[in-house]
């Protein structure tokens, strides 16, 4: 194993919650209030941001069409961000808004929500969708497209799609943009070179150069349109494999391959490059057993993950990868002034390299050693922002993975993992270790293969994590202790109650460990089988607390549902916890895994650290 660089007094910085890093560019959100009918009693809630002081205090007015704003609360709310409205007239016009108080004095605010007079009470938002004729809503990512200050949504529509060890042609790739209030914006169909499966495109929405627009950034190909009608390339080529016989049959191992960057406004390209690394020798990215071996199907030369991550601390870029089975590639974009520029390329080249083979079917963005630069877990491997190699497990590849303080007792960030065992290959199939040099805390399963796996605090008696994995009996504490049953799924999390332990969402419906179901999403349903991922799940509303977008079961609409439950809690919003908000933006990679903060959150947890950011204008 490798050796990380010291930490020594930027970790001290990290603990005690000072920074003398660059303050990191972050989306300059609205108050994103939203109203919720529980039958005649309203459920308001909104944002605290990340950079308000601690002592700020909100009002909360009503306005209807007659009259003048009402002032709902009767003294300034400085404590949690949610109010129960039971004087609002669902037979009226409803907008409700805030106005922060300091010293007294008031100051208007962004943001509000209207719930027109008589609209069917729902426990969710409808957002229609724009039909295409054999296609479903599957990943979605978010970001402010228009420089609002409110979150839009551009979902990954699907038709028919391959995982890549399947040979067969696939539907192109469709992208489409919408508001909150439902309207759609723009669509980006990246043609039929460009091949359809969780493995293939992996699409990253974020203010890349700091002007208060979201950008879209994905791998293109000959035959890409974009939002305007625009084509990329030679929409004459047609680059598949339509050779029913071949062994690669519906494939696309040759041809052009790009890198575009797509304006969040209108969805039209910006700039396009030549996408990093291309695909060289087919049969060197990694045969059964993973270092060794060939694999000429062209399986997994066609692996890809993303993410955004701040190299420099204050700038975010964009890393494209490809591979994870033997040779793995990062390579670091920056954006500026409409031009992508190359950052930097990791590159294991061959199985020679302790890196070769480590990748996972997703990967995890953190600062690991506290130097206020970001670093990309890529499964049981690390790379350091300058894009070198801060260290490898040796675990080789796996499908789950978790990142951030899941044992507060332990300075620094952890990661939890689950591994494959490959013909070839031993070691634990469950593994948990230090995020800033790879050490080794807790180890089972030994040469087992494992599938999934979480960790987080789930029960709200005990402090810290708790793991679990497909197969386990037992629930096991952050030591590694059996401390209980195992919950059935072990897919994914939200926080949706009143605590600040994590609540456990699988398919429609949400469970708290121990206590049993707390809501269910009628009419609504998960994506990609068994995995029964969301659309996404994120604090995109409102309060700290997650939403969850479904697709309805006739796949006409996406569902927005907001908790109604009301909590103590004063927290700001997730989403300007840097490592929170990279977490939405690589959610929608590989194998989707649930979001975590760069802090403890559970049971006996600390106040949050104030985040060092600052907050982007639109120009």
């Amino acid at each position: 194993m490798s050796k990380v660089k010291p930490l020594k007094w930027n970790l001290l910085l990290f603990l005690i919650g000072f920074s003398v890093f660059g303050q990191r560019q972050m989306e300059n959100l609205d108050r994103g209030i939203i109203s919720i009918n529980q039958n005649g009693k309203f459920f308001i809630s909104w944002r605290v941001l990340g950079t308000d002081p601690d002592d700020l205090a909100f009002n909360l007015y009503r306005k209807s069409e007659i009259g003048n704003a009402i002032l709902l609360n009767e003294k300034p709310i400085t404590g949690a961000a949610n109010f129960i409205d039971e004087t609002a007239k669902a037979n009226e016009n409803n907008t409700w808004f805030v106005k922060t108080v300091v010293n007294g004095k008031e100051k208007e605010e962004k943001g509000s929500f209207t719930i027109t007079a008589n609209a069917a009470v729902k426990d969710y938002l409808s957002i229609p969708l724009k039909a295409i004729n054999g296609y479903t809503a599957n990943d979605i990512s978010v970001g402010d497209l228009n420089g609002d200050g409110q979150y839009e949504l551009v979902v990954h529509m699907t038709g028919v799609g391959h995982d890549n060890s399947h040979k067969g042609l696939t539907d192109p790739v469709v992208l489409q943009a919408y508001t909150l209030e439902g309207r759609f914006l723009w669509e980006i169909n990246l043609g039929k070179n460009i091949r359809e499966g969780a493995h293939y495109t992996q699409f990253m929405v974020y203010d890349l150069d700091g002007d208060g627009i979201a950008e879209i950034v994905c791998k293109t190909a000959d035959g890409s349109v974009d939002g305007t009608g625009k084509v990329i390339g030679d929409a004459s080529k047609d680059w598949r494999d339509t050779d029913e016989k071949s062994g690669t049959f519906g494939k696309i191992l040759k041809g052009p391959e790009y890198l575009t960057v797509f304006d969040g406004r209108t969805g039209s390209a910006v700039t396009t490059v030549d996408y990093i690394a291309e695909r060289g020798d087919i049969g060197a990215w990694g045969g059964r057993g993973g270092n060794g071996g060939n694999d000429a199907s062209g399986n997994r030369v066609d692996r890809f993950t993303a993410c955004v991550a701040y190299l420099d601390g204050v700038h975010p870029s964009v890393v494209m990868c490809r591979g994870y089975y033997g040779r793995i590639v990062l390579a670091a974009w920056d954006f500026k002034d409409k031009k992508l520029t190359s950052r930097w390329v990791f590159d294991t080249k061959d199985g020679k390299s302790p890196y070769s083979g480590m990748g996972n079917h997703g990967l995890s963005v953190a600062d690991v050693d506290a130097d206020g630069k970001d670093e990309i877990i890529y499964g049981s491997m690390c790379v350091d922002d300058n894009g070198k190699g801060l260290y490898t497990t040796g675990y080789r590849h796996g499908d789950a993975l978790h990142v951030s303080d899941l044992d507060p007792e332990i300075p620094g960030l952890e990661v939890f993992g689950v591994h494959e065992i490959e013909e070839g290959t031993k070691g634990p199939g469950v593994a948990l270790f230090s995020a800033a040099n790879g050490k080794t805390l807790f180890t089972a399963m030994n040469d087992e293969d494992v599938g999934r796996g979480v960790a987080d605090n789930i029960d709200n008696t005990r402090a810290g994590a708790q793991m679990w994995w497909s197969g386990s009996k037992f629930l096991y504490d952050i030591k590694g202790n059996e401390i209980g049953e195992s919950p059935r799924a072990a897919n994914f999390l939200i926080y949706w109650d009143g605590d600040a332990s994590r609540e456990l969402l699988n398919s429609n419906y949400i469970d708290k460990y121990g206590k049993g179901r707390l809501f269910t999403a009628e009419g609504a349903q998960s994506n990609n089988g068994t995995k029964s991922t969301p659309g996404l799940s994120a604090d995109i509303l409102g309060d700290w607390r997650e939403e969850l977008i479904l697709r309805s079961t006739d796949n006409t609409e996406l569902r927005i549902y907001s908790t109604t439950i009301p909590t103590d809690i004063r927290q700001y919003t997730l989403m300007h916890d840097p490592q929170y908000r990279l977490s939405i933006a690589w959610q929608n990679v590989g194998y989707n895994q649930p979001p975590h903060a760069s802090f403890y959150m559970g049971k006996g947890m600390k106040p949050a650290p104030k985040p060092d950011i600052v907050l982007v204008k639109t120009h």
